[in-house]
């Protein structure tokens, strides 16, 4: 299995305590986001140290009204690591509100420039800014990966212009069926899994911080959902991952 989107990082364990459990559980693949440039420099130090971590490098919504969002020199050069596998989480959030929304699209679509000008995947983060983030991917022809997918009314965009669409330890609980639905009607070979440890810990360890030994639970959960087997849909999702982030 693979954990296509943990924050190892912000993890109160270590990246190595983290990285064992998570191989003791069958997840031999981690995706680990950056979401300023000194947690990017983190997550591809994390990478370089370990074969089975990758690095997705961006600098997040919350970030773009402060000085951070100015530092696309410095993601740039941090992109062209070769353990750099895609630009993110990059989007829009007017749920939390910790930044101008003008200044949101703004450097949404720097980084979206950046990810076309060097051939990479995009990892989006989208809250309650469903159409607004539509529009701006519009003018964007590379791979589109949904972090955390968590509003439905985004699925028929999604299923249009074949973007990847990866699932949370959120689906799991008892309260999403509209989120298992809506994993139902993604093509299986579009579907994602994640952790966004630490946080959202699936409902068997719900309370709990998050790491990326606990994907497995949302494997469960999506091939449940599905009718599918846990263990084939695991595998199918890894293949995704490698499609989606050109892994080697």
């Amino acid at each position: 299995m693979i954990d296509t989107h943990a924050h190892l990082d912000a993890c109160t364990d270590p990246p190595p305590a983290l990285l064992e459990r998570a191989r003791a559980a069958g997840v031999t693949r981690v995706l680990t986001v950056g979401t300023t440039i000194d947690s990017c420099r983190l997550a591809l130090a994390t990478a370089e140290e370990d074969e089975g971590v990758f690095a997705i490098l961006g600098i997040h919504p919350h970030e773009a009204g402060g000085p951070e969002a100015e530092r696309l020199d410095a993601l740039a050069e941090l992109l062209r690591y070769e353990r750099a596998v895609a630009v993110g989480e990059t989007g829009l959030d007017n749920f939390r509100d910790y930044a101008p929304a003008d200044r949101q699209r703004a450097l949404f679509e720097r980084q979206l420039e950046l990810a076309s000008e060097l051939g990479k995947p995009v990892v989006i983060h989208t809250r309650a800014a469903d159409e607004e983030t539509v529009d701006v991917l519009a003018g964007f022809d590379g791979t589109v990966v949904l972090h955390c997918f968590s509003s439905p009314p985004l699925l028929p965009a999604a299923l249009e212009r074949g973007w990847y669409v990866s699932f949370a330890g959120n689906v799991t609980y008892p309260k999403a069926s509209d989120l298992r639905d809506a994993a139902i009607q993604v093509p299986v070979d579009r579907l994602l899994a994640e952790t966004d440890c630490p946080y959202l810990a699936p409902q068997p360890v719900r309370g709990r911080e998050n790491e990326p030994s606990f994907v497995g639970h949302t494997v469960a959960m999506l091939a449940e959902a599905r009718g599918e087997r846990p263990a084939g849909l695991g595998e199918q999702i890894d293949r995704n991952a490698s499609a989606a982030f050109n892994l080697p």
